[in-house]
Parts: C-alpha cells; sequence; structure tokens
C-alpha cells in the first residue's frame, strides 16, 4: 500500500467515528423532539449531514486509492448508514492499515515477494 492509500485510509477513519456519534446524537434529539419540547433536530441534522457528506467523500478517495473490490466497498458504505456502523468501519479499517504496515515491512526487509 503507498502513501497516498494509507492516507486515505487514515482521513477515512477519522471522519468514521465523529460521523457514527452524530449520527447516534441525531437519533436522540430526534426523540427528543417528539417527546419533549426539545428540539435541536436542525442543528444536529446540519452536523450530521456534512459529516456524512465528508465519509462519503473521503470513502470514495479511499476506494479509489487502495483498489478495494466492490463488496469491500460496499460494506463499508453500509457501515455508513447504519447508526453505530461507523464504529465498525473504524476498527475493520484500522486493521486494514495494520495488516498493510506488516505487508510493507516485510516486503522492505525481503521476507516476502508480494
Amino acid at each position: 500500500m503507498d502513501i497516498n492509500a494509507a492516507s486515505a485510509l487514515r482521513r477515512l477513519r477519522l471522519i468514521s467515528i465523529p460521523e457514527a456519534v452524530s449520527f447516534l446524537l441525531l437519533i436522540v434529539c430526534s426523540v427528543l423532539k417528539r417527546t419533549t419540547e426539545f428540539n435541536a433536530v436542525p442543528a444536529m441534522g446540519m452536523i450530521h449531514g456534512v459529516l456524512f457528506l465528508l465519509y462519503v467523500l473521503f470513502w470514495a478517495d479511499a476506494w479509489n486509492r487502495t483498489k478495494w473490490s466492490l463488496k469491500t466497498a460496499a460494506l463499508y458504505f453500509v457501515l455508513s448508514v447504519l447508526p453505530a456502523g461507523g464504529f465498525f468501519a473504524d476498527r475493520k479499517l484500522k486493521r486494514e492499515a495494520e495488516a498493510a504496515v506488516i505487508a510493507s515491512r516485510a516486503r522492505r526487509e525481503g521476507v516476502v515477494n508480494a
């Protein structure tokens, strides 16, 4: 994995947690709007919308740079539309990045020819 692909994965990881948290907060705000006088849905909706758009932008960049299969790219997109999916995406992306670093070091040291 080259430095551009690693950077794309890092950006996607950095946005996945805030996007997931904002989604959960939006759900809480929606419930509070219907059960109390508290209405933070417009503000939280805008925050979540911006974070979601950033996630989609970084997802597309990561897909382009890492050359994911359609199945892998679809998985990361589906995780973005699930309420807690960003947490799972972060965990999976972290494992993928660590595996890429290990493979890169092994290639550099001549352990494998991958």
